[in-house]
């Protein structure tokens, strides 16, 4: 596994405020497309995503840029917030593949519908659904991406077996998300606020590994990207780390 260079990216605690009220109030002053280029977003990628999608992003990496996406596929997105990465492949599976984006925020499913019709998506669709109990078939997709969303389930074995459960035979999973390393103080410092429910269900590296392992899933390729999140507090400085995961089922 190798490390490369930092990410500058909010993790998801602001995530209801984004869907119910607008990125404006928690990203104001952001440099949008600086933090996707930073995030590992070509500006092919981007090109004509609709600007509120971009805009709402809260990831922590690139899975679509890991997905080797082909055209006719069809792809599952978990957690697709307000859809940047469903659109995203979208373009890269074409008119003959399918997107289809599971969040549990119906106001996040509402909003990224929105910028679907607004952007002409017709190959995209989305859901409301837990990603550890999925509304959808078996053996359904050839691709699963999701970004910085399953380090937020309690469960993770079961998040990735249900992965595993709709993917087709040979199909792969491709992730970006973030784990924790070491022990971090619990404190009321501001700006932890935001990150105090993660660190509630968070795990570090070698769980997360073990869980998609234990999942089923093999051929896994891991890099580990040094994660500087805006304005990080100094009790979690060195201790995020963001994966890129790629593993077969």
């Amino acid at each position: 596994m190798t490390r490369k260079n930092q990410v500058d990216k909010p993790v998801g605690g602001q995530y209801d405020e984004v869907a119910s009220r607008g990125v404006a109030n928690v990203s104001a002053g952001t440099d949008h497309a600086a933090s996707l280029r930073a995030l590992g977003y070509s500006v092919d990628d981007t090109a004509g995503v609709p600007e509120g999608s971009a805009e709402m992003a809260l990831g922590c990496g690139n899975p679509a840029a890991l997905a080797r996406l082909r055209t006719g596929q069809v792809v599952l997105d978990l957690g697709s917030g307000g859809g940047l990465d469903a659109f995203v492949a979208a373009k890269k599976v074409g008119p003959e593949g399918r997107v289809i984006g599971i969040d549990a925020t119906a106001g996040m499913v509402q909003r990224a519908t929105s910028f679907a019709v607004q952007g002409g998506y017709k190959n995209v669709e989305f859901k409301v659904g837990p990603i550890d109990r999925l509304p959808l078939d078996s053996g359904s997709f050839d691709v699963i991406i999701s970004n910085c969303v399953i380090n937020h389930v309690l469960d993770k074995v079961a998040a990735f077996k249900e992965a595993y459960r709709v993917l087709k035979p040979g199909g792969e999973i491709c992730i970006a998300d973030l784990v924790v390393e070491g022990k971090v103080a619990q404190s009321d410092d501001p700006g932890m606020e935001v990150w105090k429910e993660w660190l509630a269900v968070a795990c570090g590296e070698q769980a997360y590994i073990a869980a998609i392992k234990e999942a089923g899933f093999r051929d896994m390729v891991v890099n580990e990207v040094v994660y500087a999140g805006r304005a990080m507090i100094s009790d979690l400085n060195g201790k995020i780390i963001s994966l890129l995961i790629r593993a077969r089922k």
